[in-house]
Order: C-alpha cells, then sequence, then structure tokens
C-alpha cells in the first residue's frame, strides 16, 4: 500500500510538500501533487504542512490535530525551569498516575528518530521491579562477576537493598538499537516527568547490570537487537531545591 495518499480534490498544488519532503518522494504535476515510486519514510512532514488537509498517511491513524508551536512556552521560564532540574534521589511512597505515565510515553514516542526509524521501546518495570532490583543488589554485592571499576565502586558504597531504584514507584527502561534516539526519547520523557511534578534519576548502574547479568534480560524481556539505553526512576520528590546550581563556563566554539 502507498504510504502517502494525495486527495487531488483538496490538493492545491503550492508544492509546500513536495519542497519539505527529505526524500523527494513527492512532485507536482498537473497542478497537483503525486508521489514518487521510491521510498517513503514516512516522516510525516508533508502530512504536517499541508494547509489543505489533502495528505493521508495510510498506515496511522490520523486525527485532526492542530499544530502547537514552541514559542507557545515563554523560552526564558523553560531555560530557567530546565536549569532548576534536580536528578532525585528521594521519593515518597505515593503511586504515579496511569494518565500520567501514558503522557510521559507519548512524550517518548513524538521524540525525533534517526531515518525516522520509530525504533525505540519501553518497558515499565511493574510486577518485575523489586525482582529486577534485587538481582542488581546481588550482582554489585558479590562484585566477582563485574568489570573492575564498577567492583571498585561496590566496595566503596553500601549497597542497600534500595540502591538502584531509591524506592520510586514508576522505572521505565528505554531500548533501542540507536543510543542516540533511546537518548533523544528519554530527555523529551524527563521534561515531560518534571511538567508533572514528577521527579527522575537516571540508574546507570542499572543499565550496566543488563549488560552483565542474562538473567536479569531474560527478565525484564528486552526486545530482539534492542539494548537498554537508559533506566529512568520515576516517582513524586520527597525534597525541595530552592535555587539553581552554578555550572563550569560554557564550552563553545564558532568556526
Amino acid at each position: 500500500m502507498n504510504p502517502i495518499v494525495i486527495k487531488e480534490d483538496k490538493c492545491i498544488g503550492c508544492a509546500l510538500c513536495v519542497n519539505d519532503c527529505p526524500s523527494s518522494y513527492l512532485y507536482i504535476e498537473d497542478g497537483k501533487a503525486h508521489t514518487n515510486t521510491g521510498s517513503c519514510l514516512e516522516c510525516g512532514h508533508c502530512y504536517a504542512i499541508c494547509p489543505q488537509g489533502a495528505v493521508v498517511m495510510t498506515n496511522y491513524d490520523c486525527p485532526e490535530e492542530a499544530a502547537v508551536p514552541m514559542t507557545e512556552l515563554p523560552s526564558d521560564t523553560l531555560l530557567a525551569a530546565m536549569r532548576s532540574r534536580r536528578s532525585i534521589r528521594q521519593f515518597t511512597d505515593q503511586t504515579v498516575e496511569q494518565e500520567k505515565i501514558q503522557k510521559i510515553l507519548e512524550a517518548g514516542r513524538y521524540s525525533p528518530t534517526g531515518g525516522n526509524s520509530q525504533n525505540v521501546s519501553y518497558i515499565i518495570l511493574g510486577s518485575k521491579q523489586k525482582e529486577a532490583e534485587a538481582l542488581c543488589v546481588d550482582l554489585f554485592r558479590k562484585g566477582t562477576s563485574l568489570p573492575s571499576r564498577f567492583a571498585s565502586f561496590s566496595e566503596r558504597f553500601k549497597i542497600t537493598d534500595d540502591f538502584f531504584f531509591k524506592g520510586a514507584p514508576l522505572v521505565i527502561l528505554v531500548t533501542s538499537k540507536s543510543d542516540v534516539n533511546a537518548g533523544l526519547a528519554s530527555s523529551y520523557m524527563e521534561i515531560m516527568a518534571e511538567s508533572l511534578g514528577l521527579g527522575v534519576l537516571y540508574s546507570g548502574f542499572f543499565v550496566a547490570c543488563t549488560r552483565f547479568s542474562r538473567k536479569l534480560r531474560r527478565l525484564i524481556r528486552i526486545p530482539k537487537g534492542h539494548k537498554v539505553i537508559t533506566c529512568m526512576v520515576i516517582g513524586y520528590p520527597a525534597v525541595k531545591y530552592h535555587r539553581i546550581v552554578p555550572r563550569k563556563p560554557l564550552q563553545s566554539i564558532t568556526l
């Protein structure tokens, strides 16, 4: 099935879709847009840019939703909020509402991916969260099968039962074949979580455990060909930070 269909009765031949198509899949002929036989990325640029609603993406449900530009958000407020961001390591036991979880996942789903591959998946540990953490705790306490840098760390710090997830009620693993795509998705998700009053911690040590423990990988059921890129520990913060922390000078080069 052709991934893009043009409604000729609505198309006015403005060529906005043609000019914005990254794969040259569209062209204008006889005053109307048409599709080529080449490869379509299904990126949706043509769908988004058409002023007449003449483009149909046949492989997707296409609800009519108006785009909201980022300029709707005050830039000074947004920057201040981003500068105020803190990793949270103290959480309340309040459950994260399902509608908030869905918004966080939706933010990840709409993050950019290279070639519009959309190759990022999300694993909510849910009922497996305690078991997954216990496996990691046991691994770090033993330390024998860990690379030297992690074994050294486990000797210097007390590995408590909640060392990896800090008692947070929600853990989401972001997996992909692409580090960049999963990283971008995680950033989108973190911003959404913060906007919902939630705190986020990236548990890098849990990600490391997924590399070392076959038993853990079987438990969390990573999609074939994927690896865990980030482990997002999420919950309501039990602490409040009152000021923005200073940073080292900006390192920027203009060539």
